[in-house]
């Protein structure tokens, strides 16, 4: 058949192209029902168990977090309700020994990861102790400025790859993040040096105020991708079986030498985007809330769990508990750690200290000691 002729000038049926290849992946829809067998991943029924479990924790941290940060006994935080799907199916995909470059709504990824949730909570007061790392921990502390992980992450990914390592470097950003420029320049350099990477973009729909649709013309985020030669996807982000199958394909891809995957998760924060300040009910309207409700990722889930005989409001109830045990010891243990001094932050800009500094730090341990 002879191949259709297409006019090079006609930018309108480019944008329609380029548009229509990214359908988003799903596997459970809001109700919990199966919707494309095809894709459901090969989990065993504990592992199930385990997936819905750090998705409730999770939920539980953010609400005791949210409580702590209240009662001035925690620092920043920004909230992840609502993320749990987005955050803990896709880090459930990982290894231990494949490295997370977390943004700063990344903590209960990190946590899983092995983080002890006290140095999370340190991180969270600007302590120094938050940012003292156990040795076998293969992750970054959080970033703070935005994008700046993807440019990290590649390098880690690259050094991965020259290593021989069966693992991959693994980042997220917001959907903010995706008009830095450090995002452009990390898929980038991943995508030349065909580097072990799996970027995901969280797009939660706003950055911090900016709706989606004011920020970019793209029609979706993840063709962003197209333009780095990387292949991208975009997945329903509330649905923690095809988060989870969509990574575990990504990451898959990456460690067999292809190189690196964006892939986008179309998800919500239920709450503000940090408790610094900020008001959603600003910019955000019942309706939208009311709507992105209806698609818990908890819910929708606990359905599927429920339907088959693994879940029930007992083993929910006892991982609240637990959750809430966990973080009552936590805080406790920060709460406990020594205050930082002034005398400490001269001691840590270098390693000798020079005579200037060193003059410094013996006037403020002198009115330390009183």
């Amino acid at each position: 058949m002879a191949k259709k002729k297409v006019n090079p000038l006609d930018f309108a049926a480019f944008l329609e192209g380029m548009n229509e290849n990214f359908p988003t992946v799903q596997v459970l829809d809001v109700n919990g029902k199966v919707v494309n067998e095809d894709l459901v991943p090969d989990l065993s029924d504990d592992e199930l168990v385990e997936l819905m479990s750090r998705m409730v924790w999770s939920r539980v941290l953010d609400q005791r977090s949210t409580a702590l940060n209240r009662q001035g006994r925690l620092g920043f935080f920004a909230p992840t309700a609502g993320q749990e799907a987005s955050q803990l199916a896709s880090h459930f995909a990982m290894t231990k020994e494949d490295v997370l470059l977390p943004g700063y709504r990344d903590v209960p990824q990190l946590i899983q990861h092995g983080l002890p949730l006290k140095e999370a909570f340190l991180w969270s007061k600007g302590h120094a102790a938050g940012n003292e790392y156990p040795a076998d921990l293969k992750a970054l502390p959080p970033q703070i400025i935005i994008g700046a992980q993807y440019v990290q992450a590649a390098g880690v990914a690259l050094g991965l790859k020259k290593r021989n390592k069966p693992n991959v470097a693994f980042t997220y950003t917001g959907d903010g993040g995706s008009s830095q420029g450090d995002f452009y320049e990390g898929i980038n350099f991943a995508g030349a040096m065909k580097a072990n990477a799996v970027f995901f973009i969280q797009n939660n729909g706003y950055a911090i105020s900016t709706p989606r649709e004011l920020q970019t013309a793209a029609t979706t985020l993840a063709q962003k991708g197209i333009a780095a030669g990387i292949p991208s996807i975009q997945v329903d982000g509330m649905d923690a079986l095809a988060v989870y199958k969509v990574t575990k394909a990504a990451r898959d891809w990456a460690i067999a030498g292809n190189g690196p995957v964006l892939i986008e998760t179309l998800t919500y924060r239920y709450g503000p985007h940090t408790l610094s300040g900020d008001d959603p009910t600003r910019y955000r309207s019942q309706e939208v809330e009311d709507e992105w409700a209806g698609k818990d990722p908890l819910n929708r889930f606990r359905i599927y769990l429920t339907e088959k005989g693994l879940w029930s409001e007992e083993k929910e109830e006892a991982v609240i508990e637990a959750t809430k045990e966990e973080v009552k010891e936590a805080i406790k243990a920060t709460d406990s750690t020594p205050k930082q001094k002034v005398s400490d932050f001269l001691k840590n800009m270098f390693e000798v200290s020079p005579q200037s500094i060193q003059e410094q730090i013996d006037i403020y341990e002198a009115k330390e000691s009183k």
